[in-house]
């Protein structure tokens, strides 16, 4: 036994190896070409890595240390590592298609691929009965499973190049030094704001029935969700998804035989547009249920929560909504949606 674990650990040590040195070639390969390179200022001279500078900007000023290229829709720079593809012709949507990888995904990071219409000069992802004069790979920098690493930048690379030689393309692959530092800033900005607020409903004495708390929630505006105990507030805008979710937890399958004493109630701050007003809206249905239903509103440890630590959080929201903005993030923005996803 001892001896498998040793050669699957032998196996797994060989197989980084060739990955990173594949990447290396490559590397070496297009070293003629332009970087996106970790400018030295970034960097103290003790080596610590760059970190996201959350104040705000001087006027003028990036909000990010390091430079990033010209953004193009669904693909940005700001949040995905990008490859530009040279093509010596058009090329039709059909073949692009036919040769993207079977899996839109990089380890645990979205990857796509998007080109230029040949007639409109937009960029758009392929679509058939069009024809491209350039292309472009992305991998998504960051996202909730963290930052992108090293092996899913060369697992990254080695998808890219597939494709490319399917095509018939000519990458141009960024530094994985500076991609991979910038990935780890961005997840840092990400850590440090993101947000997900949660209140409690606590049944003061009866116990409630699913149907009873469903009825009760319909009043203040919540519909059925596709899961089993979730229903969800809907959105202002036409079109939005819902922007609080209500969920309850029973014992049994049989939500008519169930016997429940709490209730949540819970927002994702960056996932929902600052015009909903999405967080005073909880606070009145949260309250509104607590008195229809004899309950009391709570903070996940069973504590309720006042009028005046509600007013504390709503001043904090706003701060945050600021920061999200100034750093290109907006909430309910798709670059927020897809950062903190």
């Amino acid at each position: 036994m001892m001896s498998l674990r040793t050669g699957l650990a032998a196996l797994g040590a060989l197989v980084l190896l060739v990955l990173l040195g594949y990447y290396l070639w490559l590397a070496r390969r297009d070293r003629g070409h332009d970087r996106l390179d970790l400018p030295t200022d970034s960097l103290d001279h003790a080596g610590q890595e760059p970190t996201l500078d959350t104040q705000v900007p001087e006027p003028g000023a990036p909000d990010f240390a390091l430079p990033t290229p010209e953004k193009k829709p669904a693909l940005d720079a700001l949040i995905d590592a990008l490859v530009a593809v040279a093509l010596d012709a058009p090329v039709s949507g059909e073949a692009v298609l036919a040769a993207l990888p079977p899996t839109r995904r990089v380890g645990s990071k979205p990857f796509a691929v998007e080109g230029q219409n040949a007639t409109s000069q937009v960029w758009e992802a392929p679509r058939a009965g069009q024809r491209y004069s350039a292309l472009q790979a992305g991998v998504q920098l960051a996202n909730r499973s963290g930052a992108l690493n090293d092996i899913e930048f060369s697992e990254f690379v080695m998808q890219t190049q597939q494709f490319c030689d399917a095509i018939g393309g000519t990458p141009d692959f960024p530094d994985m030094r500076a991609e991979v530092a910038r990935a780890r800033e961005l997840d840092q900005f990400a850590s440090e704001h993101d947000a997900q607020i949660g209140f409690v409903i606590l049944a003061r004495r009866a116990t409630w029935s699913a149907s009873y708390i469903q009825q009760m929630a319909a009043r203040q505006g919540f519909v059925a969700a596709a899961m089993a105990g979730r229903m969800v507030l809907p959105a202002r805008a036409a079109g939005a998804s819902g922007v609080v979710t209500l969920s309850f937890d029973a014992l049994t399958d049989d939500l008519s035989q169930a016997a429940l004493r709490e209730l949540t109630l819970a927002l994702d701050v960056p996932q929902v547009d600052r015009q909903e007003a999405v967080f005073s809206r909880m606070c009145t249905v949260a309250q509104a249920l607590a008195q229809d239903m004899d309950g009391v509103v709570t903070d996940d440890n069973g504590v309720a929560l006042p009028a005046s630590a509600l007013s504390v959080i709503d001043a904090e929201l706003d701060q945050l909504y600021g920061t999200l903005e100034q750093h290109e993030f907006a909430a309910g923005s798709t670059l927020a949606r897809r950062l903190f996803s």
